[in-house]
């Protein structure tokens, strides 16, 4: 989170993704930053037990927000 918004400050468009668990931390964290309602994309926790297959499907099925996200088209 704190990665992402940084470079949103600097003008380098970035998302970060979280997993659905850590949505309250990253909002806290967002507002901590002075980026309140900051957008972030969402997949399916946990990922450290997850195998490849498994992380590819969860990146391919948050492709699209990421995409609106970035391009800013909610």
């Amino acid at each position: 989170m704190h990665d992402a918004v940084t470079s949103e400050r600097l003008g380098i468009p970035a998302v970060a993704i979280l997993t659905h668990r850590f949505v309250s931390a990253g909002d806290l964290m967002a507002s901590a930053l002075g980026a309140q309602g900051y957008r972030f994309a969402q997949i399916e926790h946990p990922i450290s037990s997850a195998s490849t297959v498994e992380l590819e499907v969860r990146a391919n099925a948050v492709l699209q927000a990421v995409a609106q996200i970035l391009l800013r088209t909610d």
